[in-house]
């Protein structure tokens, strides 16, 4: 049987979709200008939802300080612009979190890619396909 797709998921979803766009047409800060919308985990009531998001320029959390300050004093707006846009007869409060996970996966990718030219150096072989 297949796993029902939950109301949290789907307020997620609609969350994520329009907090994305409104970011990049209505807000006229710098600082907000390469914000990227990864997720959006809504509470079981519906009343709390955590917004994760990436920048371009930072990697951490501590460097995207700025930007969470800017999203969370302008998540009243945000959420009054979904309001007046969604027929949600209430939008959850709106939490900005840096998501880290990105940066995570780099870095791991490059230790990865790392390890692998270490084997491929110490072994003299190469992991190109070879052509026959």
């Amino acid at each position: 049987m297949a796993k029902d797709y939950s109301r949290t998921e789907r307020v997620g979803d609609m969350l994520q979709k329009e907090l994305a766009s409104l970011i990049q047409t209505e807000m006229r800060d710098p600082r907000v200008a390469m914000v990227n919308i990864t997720g959006a985990q809504v509470s079981r009531d519906l009343s709390h939802a955590r917004i994760y998001y990436t920048v371009l320029e930072a990697e951490t959390a501590e460097n995207a300080k700025p930007t969470t300050d800017v999203l969370n004093k302008a998540s009243g707006f945000l959420r009054a612009r979904i309001a007046k846009d969604s027929t949600m007869r209430t939008v959850p409060a709106l939490r900005f979190v840096f998501d880290e996970s990105v940066g995570r996966g780099r870095h791991l990718e490059g230790l990865i890619r790392r390890a692998k030219e270490a084997d491929e150096a110490l072994l003299g072989t190469s992991s190109e396909p070879s052509e026959d």
